[in-house]
């Protein structure tokens, strides 16, 4: 069974809503980089950040972090099957800047400890914030997000979708119950 907890419009308001946290919490937003988790991760970065420069009129750098080789969970070690990768595409040297990860549902932390490791071999930020549409909970590692779009608690034999407009042709979330 599939419920939408999520509509497009309400999606809309909740990009508001972060990007108006990131202005609030941040003196000044120069030092700021998004850094998009792929694949929704990406677009939701690239939303605030458009959403943001209509609201103060400043450009945020947009960056694509690609942590397949990073993942602890989704590697099997006996397998000769090579991980594909997309490969990461930050405009700027992330050293001494404000990143801001971005990303689509936070569930165990998996994701973000991996993304937190790729981002240091890439330079060595002032501060790190993490920011994601969804917090399920269920965390397995203590991973706190400081912008959260929505908290929606799930049981374990549910999974959260977010739809997007650039990949699915339509923005919106569902859980889902798995089997």
């Amino acid at each position: 069974m599939v419920k939408e907890v999520v509509d497009s419009t309400t999606m809309k308001r909740v990009f508001t809503r972060i990007t108006y946290e990131i202005i609030e919490q941040n003196k000044g937003i120069s030092d700021l980089v998004f850094v998009g988790i792929k694949t929704r991760g990406v677009f939701i970065a690239e939303r605030i950040a458009k959403r943001l420069e209509q609201l103060e009129g400043v450009t945020v750098p947009v960056g694509t972090l690609d942590i397949t080789l990073y993942r602890d969970d989704q590697h099997d070690l006996n397998s000769h099957n090579e991980p594909q990768l997309n490969g990461n595409d930050i405009p700027v040297d992330i050293t001494d800047k404000h990143v801001i990860l971005i990303d689509d549902v936070l569930y165990t932390g998996r994701t973000i400890r991996a993304a937190l490791d790729a981002l240091m071999d890439l330079g060595r930020p002032k501060k790190i914030s993490l920011a994601v549409l969804v917090d399920r909970g269920h965390r397995e590692l203590p991973i706190r997000p400081d912008f959260v779009g929505k908290n929606i608690p799930t049981a374990l034999n549910e999974q959260i979708k977010v739809a997007m407009q650039e990949i699915d042709e339509h923005d919106g979330i569902t859980i889902e119950k798995l089997n």
